[in-house]
Formats: C-alpha cells, sequence, structure tokens
C-alpha cells in the first residue's frame, strides 16, 4: 500500500507539472496571436515582424493544448483513482511515443522518402505563395538565413513564384549568399544547399545533443505509460 500512495503522489505531483506548464505554454500562445505587438513591446524585439511571432504562436497552442490533456489525464486518473482516465492517458502518451518513433524512422532511415514527400507537399507552396503570403516569406527569409540555406532543395524551388515574377527573374539573397541580385547563372554557381539537407546535416553534427534529448523524452514517456500502467492494474485487483 505504502508504494502504491507514493508511485500515485508522484504520478500526480508529475502530470500537475505538465498541466501547468502545458497551461503556461497555452496562454503564452493564446496571447501572442491575439496580441502579438503587446508581447514584442514587454519582451523585445524577437523577431523581424509580427507575423513570424504569430505563427509562432499557433505551434505554442498545439503543445501546450497536448500537455495540458496529457496533464489532466494523468493527474485526475491518479487522484481519482479512475482507470478509464489512466487508460486514456497511457493511450495518448501511447500514440505520441509512436508517432515519435515513426517520425524518426522516416526521417534518419527514409530520408530519401521524406526528401520526396517534403517536395510534394512544400515546392508547390513556395513556387505559388512565396513573395505573397507575408507570412510564409518572412518565415522561409528567416530560416534561410540563419539555417544559411536556399529553399527545400535548391534555389529552383522559387521559379514561377511571385517573388521571382516580381523581381525581374531573380531569387532570394539566400540562394547567392546575399548577393543581389541574385540571377538565375549567380544562384547556380553558388550553389547553395536547400533546407532540408543542411537542417539534416545540422542534426548529423549534433547526433549526440539531440540522441540525449529524444532519449530522455522517450524514457519519461516509457515511464509514464508503466506508472499508469501498474496503478491501472493495482486498481483492477483491487
Amino acid at each position: 500500500m505504502g508504494c502504491f500512495t507514493f508511485i500515485k503522489v508522484m504520478m500526480i505531483l508529475f502530470n500537475l507539472a505538465i498541466f501547468l506548464g502545458g497551461g503556461t505554454l497555452l496562454g503564452i500562445g493564446i496571447w501572442v496571436s491575439v496580441d502579438g505587438k503587446s508581447f514584442l513591446d514587454i519582451f523585445g524585439t524577437l523577431s523581424s515582424s509580427i507575423m513570424q511571432v504569430v505563427n509562432v504562436s499557433y505551434f505554442l497552442i498545439v503543445i501546450g493544448a497536448i500537455l495540458v490533456v496529457i496533464g489532466f489525464l494523468g493527474c485526475c486518473g491518479a487522484q481519482k483513482e479512475s482507470k478509464c482516465l489512466l487508460m486514456m492517458f497511457f493511450s495518448v502518451v501511447l500514440i505520441i511515443f509512436i508517432a515519435e518513433i515513426a517520425a524518426a524512422v522516416v526521417v534518419l532511415v527514409y530520408t530519401g522518402l521524406a526528401e520526396t514527400f517534403l517536395t510534394a507537399l512544400v515546392t508547390p507552396v513556395l513556387k505559388e505563395k512565396y513573395g505573397e503570403d507575408d507570412a510564409l516569406t518572412q518565415i522561409w527569409n528567416v530560416t534561410m538565413s540563419e539555417v544559411h540555406c536556399c529553399g527545400l532543395n535548391n534555389y529552383t524551388d522559387f521559379e514561377g513564384s511571385p517573388w521571382y515574377l516580381e523581381n525581374n527573374h531573380t531569387f532570394p539573397g539566400p540562394c547567392c549568399k546575399s548577393t543581389v541580385p541574385c540571377t538565375n547563372r549567380l544562384a547556380a554557381q553558388t550553389n547553395v544547399s536547400g533546407c532540408f539537407d543542411q537542417i539534416l546535416e545540422e542534426i548529423r553534427t549534433n547526433a549526440d545533443v539531440v540522441g540525449g534529448v529524444a532519449a530522455g523524452i522517450a524514457a519519461l514517456e516509457v515511464a509514464a505509460m508503466v506508472v499508469s500502467m501498474y496503478l491501472y492494474c493495482y486498481l483492477d485487483k483491487k
């Protein structure tokens, strides 16, 4: 009984921390989405445009909502000793764990497949929206400048885009290492790598750090599933 009580309390505290953390991220995401300018005024210019921050807010909202759901199910399931809530908690964490494993396998083992999928998905968007959609254009500009890359695969991803047509058939500056105008010939000679390859290279370079963080997250998820299943089985025996 002492072991069960200890694990139950740890489960409650652990998931309470997750719930509060998720609530904080959710609140910040909603705040930035509704009033990004005030957020920038208080915390400083964190980006070169409000639109970029607004897009980051959507990411915070999604992550925060997921953490709130997980924290609520785990905390209430342990507190109320509800087998239904504990099983729901186990199922949600298991789904996230499987999705993470699948994503890692696709990116690391089936890199070519991932690149083909992203090319089919992202390239048409770049050709249609880059230079026309301010938010998308800003996000890609910041990404290319920070990662030192050009497009998803290379400069040809921007051919036919609104930017390309409005700027005398030239490409964004990062495609020519910030040399402007970035003509077709100069972009071909500069041969800046695509962002997909560059990001993969960064991951490989920092494989130890990325692997450590991924292993830590996976271990926490496995531990959470084991504890929730232990509580479930204990309650089932009662």
